[in-house]
């Protein structure tokens, strides 16, 4: 039985694929897909895998935009947490879903699940295609924040998020607009911020920085596997991305 993963983030991969050794060991993992560019073109290329385990939001969209380009009939497990409905269409339609961090259990459980129907299409539920029309085209679109309220001088003031170059956390959370003008925001994490940003748009640098890709001037690698970030503005020092994160960051990138 053939595999693909759908997937945006190396280290989920990675630990997907050992527990499915574990539980699965005659299951063949074909690829790790980190977005959607590289799913279109791989499916374009390659011939449907038996089974697909897939993330809905990638870095650069939603995974269900796939059905609207292919017609896959192969059994897809969702490996993410989403809202209520998809999590009732799943049950009800037999299509399987696993919340993150995904329990071995569960996975097991929903491996032999795919197994059962076969490898035959004709052996799907019949209305699979209808369901996932269905999903991709009720579920609405993601609602990124499209500005953030700043305190500037005891007056307050909207800042638009596409005028933000970057977020850093600096003993306190700031954002840095294009011109130059640092802000501290309400907010105590960066993590709390990134939940709300387009991860089109926005990237995770490090601990402690998250990047608008319009404010990347420029990428120097250095022998050990690093990259450094030269930023638009003039103010900006070079930002690190480690060695684990370059890959991702560089397909992030290319899009």
């Amino acid at each position: 039985m053939n595999a693909v993963i759908i997937e945006d983030e190396p280290l989920v991969a990675k630990e997907l694929i050992k527990k499915l050794q574990e539980v699965s060991p005659d299951l063949r993992i074909l690829t790790v897909l980190p977005s959607l560019k590289t799913a279109r073109t791989w499916f374009r290329e390659n011939a449907e895998p038996d089974l697909i385990f897939m993330d809905i939001q990638l870095s650069d969209g939603i995974s269900f935009e796939l059905f609207q380009s292919f017609e896959l009939q192969c059994p897809v497990i969702f490996t993410t947490a989403f809202d209520e409905y998809a999590v009732q269409a799943f049950r009800s339609n037999g299509v399987d879903y696993l919340m993150k961090p995904v329990n071995k259990d569960d996975l097991k459980n929903a491996v032999e699940k795919c197994k059962k129907l076969g490898q035959k299409k004709s052996n799907l539920p019949e209305n699979f295609s209808e369901l996932i029309s269905v999903l991709a085209a009720g579920t609405p679109a993601v609602q990124y924040k499209e500005r953030f309220i700043v305190n500037f001088r005891n007056v307050l003031l909207p800042v638009r998020t596409s005028e933000i170059a970057y977020f850093v956390r600096d003993q306190l959370i700031y954002c840095c607009t294009f011109e130059n003008q640092r802000h501290i925001l309400d907010y105590e994490t960066l993590e709390e911020i990134e939940e709300l940003l387009n991860p089109a748009r926005f990237y995770r640098a490090n601990r402690q920085y998250i990047l608008n890709e319009s404010a990347i001037k420029s990428i120097h690698s250095n022998p050990t596997g690093k990259l450094s970030v030269k930023l638009v503005l003039q103010s900006a020092s070079e930002i690190d991305v480690s060695r684990e994160k370059a890959p991702t960051f560089k397909k992030w990138l290319d899009k």
